[in-house]
């Protein structure tokens, strides 16, 4: 079936009601084989299946599993309490599941901006870097999302993007000797944000010149702010070290908006990327049947070879 019949089926309640009343998908997988897995390794984050496995976090992460899912994101993670994150992270390494991205907590934002080269900001994103070394060593988590925040306006461009090569440098010595990697986040939500595009994140990671300082290619941001996402992710490919993924107009699933996600998926796997794909988005459609549209979505998307 075309991709966009069925979600249109979905919508209105008529694609997954052959599943019959109470049937939920992670009953189907308990019970028949494992689906087949997925060529890339998707990462939902919670509360994306909770129709389907209920509330309690542990039990997301059993359905996700059972699902061919292979990561978990996680923005809030940090916020979470060290024995919530200490159950999150047993239950991943039990399930094989990998630990996708979680954002620094006040790492920089409207009122901590980078680009202003305030050291009481600067004390604030070091302060956060050292509070998600630990963090990371109880999910197992490899990258931490960071934003630099705002433009400082009253500040010439060229000293802004130096203001905040400095800042990144200085976390990058926190991270590097853990082995963890700060990946920037290009945004589309505000005109405001300083870090908006591909090539010029690819140009700071360049000048922080650390292993620990990489891209994370949102491709609903990046295809709101400058599109042509193939021969983008070419030129800044060696300084790419995550996706995070979401169709346009809308945020949603793959299918729903205007990405040729097939495409973009095949272009990847080609490129030998074996990271995590990060499920930033929400769900088209409510319920489990939009739950189940959603695992749909990506089984389609997903089949390119």
């Amino acid at each position: 079936m075309e991709r966009r019949k069925f979600l249109k089926n979905v919508s209105m309640g008529g694609a997954v009601a052959g599943l019959g009343a109470g049937v939920s998908l992670g009953a189907m997988a308990s019970e028949n084989a494992a689906p087949e897995p997925f060529n890339l390794k998707y990462a939902p984050h919670f509360g994306m299946f909770k129709h389907h496995a209920g509330d309690d976090l542990l039990d997301q992460l059993t359905f996700m599993s059972e699902q061919g899912f292979r990561g978990l994101e996680d923005n809030g993670m940090m916020s979470r309490t060290p024995e919530m994150q200490e159950k999150i992270g047993n239950q991943l390494s039990k399930l094989g599941l990998e630990m996708g991205v979680f954002v620094l907590d006040k790492g920089g934002n409207s009122a901590n901006t980078f680009a202003a080269g305030n050291p009481e900001f600067t004390k604030i994103f070091i302060d956060g870097c050292k509070r998600a070394v630990e963090v990371a060593k109880r999910v197992n988590a490899k990258w931490i999302t960071v934003v630099p925040g705002d433009f400082d306006r009253r500040l010439p461009l060229d000293i802004q993007t130096s203001n905040v090569i400095d800042t990144l440098r200085r976390g990058a010595e926190i991270l590097e000797p853990h082995g963890l990697v700060m990946v920037l986040e290009p945004l589309s939500d505000t005109p405001d944000l300083f870090l908006r595009y591909s090539t010029q994140t690819h140009m700071i990671c360049r000048g922080v010149n650390s292993p620990s300082c990489k891209i994370l290619y949102d491709a609903y941001h990046l295809q709101r702010n400058e599109g042509d996402l193939i021969n983008n992710i070419n030129h800044c490919w060696d300084e790419i070290a995550y996706f995070q993924l979401g169709d346009n107009p809308g945020r949603k699933e793959p299918g729903t908006g205007e990405i040729n996600y097939r495409n973009v998926f095949k272009h990847i796997h080609s490129k030998g990327y074996d990271g995590i794909m990060g499920m930033e988005h929400g769900n088209a459609y409510p319920g489990k049947e939009g739950e189940a549209s959603l695992i749909e979505a990506y089984r389609y998307a997903d089949k390119f070879k």
